[in-house]
């Protein structure tokens, strides 16, 4: 670009970026703040309902100023089981609407005004008045004012392109061959990470006259591509329903992109139709570009919106898989049961039952990562803990409740043995766990086990998990004879237990076994005879001996 001094273009352009991205980042921190834990919860609450969750995508993306955060956040929920491809598909079309505002607000050039105002309220309320709410709100203020003020910055050391005709040229080039912007402006906003960030620069270019309607609308288009990397990188190593999320993101985007790209021509002719008169020609192509990266995302939302089940199944062929699904929260109990006490204990045991059926299947879990060597088990335990951790608070605040309605002598004595039930049931996802991250170690340090010290795990593993099934069993159905077979196979498992570590320190002794796999090996034995008491435990529950 000969006759432009380039350092105070390139120290413009990209330090006017950064302030861009600071105060977009700066301004969503203080309204998540400002929030509280009030975004996550909407995100949780709100998306049952399809049309609910396109608003909550909207309301939330506005809220932290970005469609990658929120993408990110419900690939993290879905990952968490906390809510479903469904959900998370209709959330992502309503994030794609919301991250539209920004291009809105940057496009009006009058907005650039209130940069230097904006700061000043900011910091008069970030650091000098005491309610974290206004301290929050003021960091928002700042961040706004940060924003605008590098999008005045990116437009003033753009200003000097418009002299340079190599680079309107390169420019034109976008406007007569859309492919190469929508490349230009998929490979940026990946780099950049935010479609806002890329939307802006873009717009601020339009503002200066750098950029003519037909070329930032190609770079426009590529910015929706662009922006699902962010998402994509999120679910490195999350489960298959997270990964479709992403997926969903990826595809939902480039089929749009591909439509709109198709209907170019038509597309813009639109665009300059609903557009009113600016005062200049610059003004007028960002209020242009603005509208078209709305319209574009809404419109993509109103033709995907009555087939998202369609779609859905279509991101489940992509992604092909069986997916591991743990129903989370409480199932049975309901705090309106507790105005009839005995009908809300009722609901509480099948509740704990339920608990002790999960805790099971982590047993289950847990060593098939050893019998199967298969790591990626381990994730799957992982979400049942989660969901044993979830359950235990929610039945002991339940039952604490309970507790104070009146209850009957017999049925404040069976509260009391829940109680003593759900902590044991946590115990034993506790030690499914242990035995997980023992069966890790051994895999990862490709520690070496005897078929012998296999045979002998899972002669362990298939008397614990004989105790507890009878234990969970006679918990269901009340079964006392159930309960005293499990109490009776108590001694079996504990004398099973010493007999194996007695063999495999044998074994040791005349060196035929790694030292570190003894030691791995006489663990896993011992987390199972852990859990064999704890089965115990629960036929003393049914018992009445706790």
């Amino acid at each position: 670009m000969e006759g432009i001094d380039l350092k105070p273009l390139l120290f413009g352009a990209f330090g006017g970026l950064g302030l861009f991205i600071f105060g977009m980042q700066l301004m969503a921190e203080g309204l998540q703040k400002a929030a509280g834990d009030k975004l996550r919860r909407i995100l949780e609450i709100l998306t049952t309902n399809r049309f609910m969750a396109v608003i909550t995508g909207i309301i939330v993306t506005v809220l932290v100023q970005s469609s990658s955060t929120t993408t990110v956040m419900i690939v993290g929920f879905v990952n968490a089981g906390l809510m479903t491809l469904t959900q998370a598909v209709g959330t992502i079309f309503g994030a794609n609407i919301g991250t539209t505002i920004t291009a809105q607000l940057v496009s009006f050039k009058g907005f650039t005004e209130l940069a230097l105002p904006a700061i000043a309220v900011g910091v008069v309320l970030s650091f000098f008045t005491k309610k974290r709410f206004y301290k929050y709100l003021g960091q928002a203020i700042l961040g706004f004012g940060v924003l605008f003020l590098g999008m005045n910055t990116m437009s003033a050391s753009l200003r000097v392109l418009r002299t340079a005709p190599g680079f309107m040229a390169f420019i034109a080039n976008f406007g007569q061959i859309p492919i190469l912007g929508v490349i230009a402006g998929a490979l940026f906003t990946m780099a950049v990470q935010s479609s806002s960030a890329a939307t802006g620069v873009v717009v601020a270019m339009t503002l200066e006259g750098v950029l003519t309607l037909d070329s930032a609308l190609a770079l426009i288009l590529g910015s929706n591509i662009g922006t699902c990397v962010t998402a994509m990188l999120a679910s490195i190593g999350t489960n298959l329903t997270a990964r479709r999320a992403a997926v969903s993101h990826v595809v939902f985007n480039v089929i749009g992109v591909v439509i709109f790209f198709i209907i170019l021509k038509p597309f813009t002719d639109l665009v300059v139709l609903i557009t009113p008169t600016m005062k200049t020609e610059a003004e007028l192509v960002a209020r242009q570009v603005a509208n078209a990266h709305t319209l574009f995302n809404i419109t993509n939302t109103v033709i995907f919106f009555p087939f998202i089940n369609q779609f859905v199944n279509l991101i489940k062929k992509l992604v092909p898989g069986e997916e591991l699904i743990i129903e989370r929260g409480v199932k049975f109990i309901d705090r309106r049961m507790l105005k009839t006490p005995s009908i809300a204990l009722g609901a509480a045991e099948k509740e704990v039952v339920r608990m002790a059926e999960i805790s099971n299947k982590m047993i289950t879990d847990a060593i098939n990562i050893l019998f199967e060597n298969r790591v990626d088990i381990r994730k799957d335990v992982a979400q049942r803990e989660e969901v044993i951790d979830e359950l235990e608070k929610e039945i002991a605040t339940y039952l604490a409740e309970l507790s104070n309605k009146g209850l009957t002598g017999k049925d404040s004595e069976r509260l009391t043995m829940l109680l003593h039930a759900v902590n044991d049931i946590e115990r034993i996802g506790d030690h499914s766990e242990n035995i997980a991250d023992l069966c890790i170690a051994k895999i990862e340090n490709e520690v070496p086990f005897s078929d012998k010290a296999r045979e002998e795990i899972r002669e362990m593993y298939e008397a614990v998990l004989k105790m507890t099934n009878k234990a969970i069993t006679a918990l269901k159905e009340n079964n006392l004879e159930l309960a005293r077979q499990v109490v009776e196979e108590d001694d079996i498992v504990d004398e099973l237990e010493k007999k194996l570590r007695n063999k495999h320190i044998e074994r040791l002794n005349l060196g035929l076994c790694h030292p570190t796999a003894g030691v791995v090996f006489l663990d896993i034995i011992s987390n199972f005879e852990r859990i064999g008491d704890h089965a115990v435990n629960l036929a003393q529950v049914v018992l009445g001996e706790m």
